[in-house]
């Protein structure tokens, strides 16, 4: 006898059909976007008519000879092939550099060695920490530019202190060896803002890692060295990010210090003041321009290298590395 089994049959799967939402939560949907739109259409308008459509009219003025008088010329790439072979524009990126590599670390170091002091507690923490910040309120303003060169020129008062120790520098501003360590110096002085944001990262470092340090003998240096600077790594990324690029944009103290010359002997003309000279008193707008975009260019690129290895000593919370 042959015994059948019949297999059971599967029910078959009920479609799924999306339900529409209602009309009134539509309705009730797109007026929140067009009210979110509305607050947003100020930026829009101002990043669109002042921000992207100024900088696309100056990437097409870059390949073009444009005075301000007559109408653009296209004329290619010539205007960055000058670059190259303007030996004004070397000695620029010669100065701007140096400004950067010497400057920017300087700055840094003096801003987490003020966070560190400041992080401690003590009486008139407050007061200090808002004395230490003031001169960053100020900013790279024409008004410090011009007292920071009546202190410099020949005769300023830190040309007879210096004298007082024997030091002979007849005015740092028209020294070519004084003028560098000068503007390393405003920079400097104005370490305000990377003191704050250290100060806070400092703020974030758990106590218990430097209690078992000390447990485990651990010095100031070896908690330093293993503890802060890898804890304190994503903000030295960020301020390091912050301070380069602001470094490459220095212009008014550059203008004002130098009389808008960049001299003595060039040591003042960092690129910024060389791209100005350019564009507003030369009247070569297209070649300014090329300028202004071998700057973003350049920047951008470092940017990218910044970010690419970043992730060899950036260490962030829950991270292995």
């Amino acid at each position: 006898m042959t015994i059948s089994s019949a297999q059971p049959t599967r029910a078959p799967r009920a479609e799924t059909v999306p339900v529409a939402a209602p009309p009134r939560k539509r309705r009730r949907a797109g007026k929140e976007a067009l009210a979110g739109y509305a607050f947003l259409s100020p930026w829009l308008l101002g990043f669109l008519l002042l921000t992207a459509g100024p900088m696309l009219a100056s990437l097409y003025l870059s390949f073009t000879s444009y005075n301000l008088f007559t109408s653009p010329k296209w004329i290619g790439v010539e205007n960055y092939a000058d670059l190259a072979g303007d030996p004004q524009f070397r000695q620029s990126v010669k100065v701007t550099l140096i400004y950067v590599l010497v400057g920017t670390p300087i700055k840094l170091m003096a801003a987490l060695a003020i966070a560190m002091l400041l992080n401690a507690p003590r009486k008139g923490q407050g007061f200090y920490r808002s004395a230490f910040y003031a001169p960053s309120l100020i900013g790279a303003s024409v008004s410090i530019a011009i007292v920071w060169r009546a202190m410099f020129i020949d005769d300023g008062i830190v040309d007879r202190l210096g004298r007082g120790v024997g030091l002979e520098a007849g005015g740092w501003v028209g020294n070519p060896s004084f003028t560098m360590p000068m503007f390393i110096l405003l920079a400097t002085w104005q370490f305000g803002a990377p003191m704050v944001i250290f100060l806070a990262g400092l703020k974030q470092v758990p106590a218990e890692l430097y209690e078992a340090a000390s447990v485990d003998g651990a010095g100031p240096v070896r908690k330093f060295v293993s503890i802060t600077l890898p804890m304190l790594s994503p903000v030295i990324f960020f301020n390091l990010l912050l301070e380069t690029i602001n470094a490459f944009q220095v212009f008014a103290s550059a203008l004002i210090i130098s009389n808008g010359t960049g001299g003595p002997a060039g040591s003042t003309l960092f690129y910024t003041l060389y791209l100005y000279q350019r564009g507003f008193e030369d009247f070569r707008m297209g070649y300014a321009s090329a300028m202004a975009w071998v700057l973003v260019a350049v920047v951008g690129i470092i940017t990218a290298i910044f970010f690419k290895t970043s992730n060899a000593w950036v260490h962030y919370g829950g991270e292995s590395k």
